[in-house]
């Protein structure tokens, strides 16, 4: 079962477009969480809390293992979904065989500090002006939050900064939010029309309505004991969820198995990035779980 980032942001288009490979293998299952694309209608700001998502995410683990007939299932979360994923397989591990992050998530007042310094320091090095006015106005953030007058219109701004100088990936640092998010969203045939403009309403009103809440994450204070395997797939490079923050709260993990695993050429999203060598790793280190080994 695959979460996706954000809070807001569905990724049905590429669970199908980038590990269709793995179909073989693996039974995968794309979910627009509460708020988002075919999600969107008829939620309100007040039922979109972390709370709410956890439970949501039970539901639907205990309806596929019902559904397609087996004890457990397997997690994969990246950004947003890595902070959703970890929460999960904190309070609900039973019916979880592991769970993988990536572009995860461990502390959202350290990320965003970490990610908006990043944004200044190589504007500072490229002399882009505008930038470093823009990122001087808006921040430093606190808890997670950028000021101005939108909270969203803010973090687009850091974003929009941060990825024009590599901070999200190597390979795509000169794009912006709209052409590495968006727009291969509408071009990618997967949703309906009723989906499109869930999307391009929910993504927004998700992550205004749910992020003063996210920013208080702190996975050291929070969930460092699990009771099913955990392993992280990170992108050394990447500065949106900053990968500097990782290793010190793993190292404090306690589970059944745990693995730290480097993509040193990959940003927030290895998968993307490395592909070949991101689901090479998910096979030999998740298939043996369901066969009941260990790896």
């Amino acid at each position: 079962m695959c979460l996706h980032g954000g809070p807001g942001v569905a990724n049905r288009h590429s669970v199908i477009n980038d590990i269709t490979d793995l179909f073989d293998d693996f039974t995968i299952v794309a979910w627009d969480q509460r708020g988002t694309a075919g999600s969107y209608w008829g939620v309100k700001a007040e039922q979109l809390t972390i709370k709410q998502l956890i439970e949501d995410a039970n539901a639907l683990v205990n309806y596929l293992c019902d559904h397609l007939k087996k004890e457990k299932i397997f997690i994969l979360g990246g950004s947003w979904g890595s902070l959703l994923g970890t929460w999960l397989l904190h309070e609900y591990p039973e019916k979880i065989y592991a769970f993988v992050g990536f572009g995860q998530v461990v502390n959202i007042h350290k990320n965003e500090l970490i990610s908006w310094q990043y944004s200044l320091d190589e504007a500072t090095k490229a002399n882009d002006t505008k930038a470093i006015e823009t990122l001087k106005r808006i921040g430093p953030p606190e808890m997670g939050c950028y000021k101005g007058d939108d909270l969203f219109d803010s973090m687009l701004l850091q974003r929009n900064i941060m990825m024009k100088y590599g901070g999200y990936s190597k390979e795509d640092g000169k794009q912006d939010y709209y052409h590495a998010i968006i727009k291969p969203v509408v071009l990618s045939g997967e949703y309906s029309l009723s989906d499109l403009i869930g999307y391009v309403k929910g993504y927004k009103f998700v992550l205004r309505s749910m992020w003063r809440e996210v920013g208080t994450t702190d996975f050291e204070k929070t969930c460092t004991k699990f009771k099913a395997p955990i392993f992280i797939f990170d992108g050394r490079l990447d500065y949106n969820t900053p990968a500097v923050l990782v290793e010190h709260w793993f190292d404090m993990i306690e589970a059944p198995i745990k693995e730290l695993h480097w993509f040193e050429k990959s940003g927030h999203n290895p998968l993307s990035d490395e592909p070949d060598k991101f689901k090479k790793l998910l096979k030999e280190k998740l298939l043996p779980l369901a066969k009941g080994e260990t790896c």
